[in-house]
C-alpha cells in the first residue's frame, strides 16, 4: 500500500499536536494505561504509589487520586476493560492490588478491595477481556491467574490464585488476545508462546525475533498484533494466521513498549532511544517522532482519540523526575 494512503488528516493532527505533563510521583513512573473509557489515565512509579488522573488537560495533581498500598515499586498496572471504575496495580512486593474507584474518598485516596499475595516479585500484568480473570508474571518466570469475583473476605489476603504456568525461559509481557481464548507470553529466547485458554495447552512457540521479545500489543480491532524486542525491530502479525505482515526498524536500541491507536491506524514504539517513533500500521512508514529526555518505559493510546501517553527514566539536575506526559493535544488547549 503506498505511503500516500494514509489519512492526510492524521498527518495533519500528529504534526501540530503538543505534549502536556502531569506531575506528582516522587520518583520515575514505570508503567501509564488508560481506563476503558478513556476518561481516566494511571500511572504507577518507583515511589510505591499508582495515581490516577482524572483531568490530563491540568498540569498539576490536585485532580489525582493517589492509590497507597503497596511496598514496592508498582511495577505494571491494567484496567478492567469491562468496568472503568476498576483496576489492579502489580508490584515488585509480591502482590497483586484491585482498586474500586467508587470508594474514594475526600482526602483523593481509595482503598483497595482485595490483594492477593504472589510467589515472586511481579514485573507483568494483563486482564482477561470478559473482565474475570488477571494475569500476573514474576522475576521467576511463573504466570499466575487470579479469579477476580473471589470469594470470602474481599480485604483479605488469601489466595485467589486458580492456576499457574511454571516457564523454563524468561517471560516478559503477557497478553489475551481480544477473544480472550488465547494466551501470549513473550519469551528472552525472541519467541511467543502461546497457548489456549482455559485449558493452557500448547498451541504455538512463534519464533518472532532474533534476541530478547520484550512487549507486544493488539490491535484494539482484533486483525493485528504487534511485538517489540531487543533487536531494536517492531513486527506486524495477522491475528488469525500468525504471518508477518511487516517490520519496524527506525529504532536503534532495544524496543521496551509498543501501543496501537484505538482506530488501528497507528504504532507507537518507545525504546532506550530518546524519541518515541509513531508509524502508520498500514505502510510501516514513521508519521512523526516524539523527542524525550531519557529512555521510554511505558507507552498506551487513549481507547477513543488518538492521544499517547508516555513515560520514562527522566532524570535532570542529577535527580530522577516522576511524570509522565501525554501527547495529542491541539493547539486550542494548549
Amino acid at each position: 500500500m503506498p505511503l500516500q494512503s494514509f489519512p492526510t488528516h492524521l498527518k495533519s493532527i500528529l504534526s501540530t499536536a503538543h505534549t502536556r505533563e502531569l506531575r506528582g510521583h516522587k520518583q520515575k513512573v514505570l508503567t501509564v494505561g488508560w481506563s476503558a473509557d478513556g476518561k481516566k489515565l494511571c500511572s504507577g512509579s518507583a515511589d510505591q504509589i499508582a495515581r490516577v488522573w482524572t483531568n490530563i488537560e491540568r498540569t498539576n495533581n490536585r485532580d489525582a487520586l493517589e492509590l497507597k498500598a503497596h511496598t514496592g515499586e508498582v511495577d505494571q498496572l491494567c484496567w478492567d476493560p469491562t468496568d472503568p471504575e476498576r483496576l489492579a496495580t502489580a508490584s515488585l512486593d509480591s502482590s497483586v492490588i484491585m482498586w474500586d474507584l467508587r470508594s474514594a474518598d475526600r482526602s483523593k485516596t481509595a482503598p483497595y478491595i482485595r490483594k492477593v499475595q504472589t510467589s515472586g516479585e511481579n514485573i507483568n500484568l494483563c486482564w482477561s477481556p470478559d473482565g474475570r480473570n488477571i494475569a500476573v508474571g514474576s522475576k521467576e518466570d511463573v504466570v499466575a491467574f487470579i479469579d477476580t469475583r473471589g470469594g470470602g473476605d474481599s480485604r483479605s489476603e488469601k489466595k485467589y490464585v486458580w492456576h499457574t504456568i511454571k516457564n523454563e525461559v524468561e517471560i516478559n509481557e503477557i497478553s489475551w488476545n481480544l477473544a480472550g481464548d488465547l494466551f501470549f507470553m513473550t519469551t528472552g529466547q525472541g519467541t511467543v508462546r502461546i497457548v489456549d485458554f482455559p485449558g493452557f495447552k500448547d498451541v504455538l512457540d512463534l519464533r518472532a525475533h532474533t534476541a530478547n521479545l520484550y512487549c507486544l500489543d493488539f490491535d484494539p480491532k482484533g486483525r493485528y498484533f504487534a511485538t517489540g524486542s531487543a533487536d531494536a525491530l517492531v513486527c506486524l502479525w495477522d491475528a488469525e494466521e500468525f504471518i508477518c505482515l511487516r517490520t519496524f526498524g527506525t529504532l536503534e536500541w532495544p524496543v521496551r513498549t509498543i501501543s496501537i491507536s484505538h482506530d488501528g491506524e497507528l504504532l507507537a514504539s518507545g525504546s532506550e532511544d530518546r524519541v518515541i517513533d509513531i508509524s502508520s500500521v498500514e505502510t510501516g512508514e514513521t508519521v512523526h517522532t516524539i523527542t524525550c529526555n531519557a529512555a521510554t518505559n511505558s507507552i498506551a493510546w487513549h481507547p477513543r482519540q488518538h492521544l499517547l501517553a508516555y513515560a520514562g527514566d527522566d532524570v535532570r539536575s542529577a535527580m530522577p523526575e516522576g511524570n509522565l506526559r501525554v501527547f495529542g493535544f491541539s493547539e486550542s488547549v494548549r
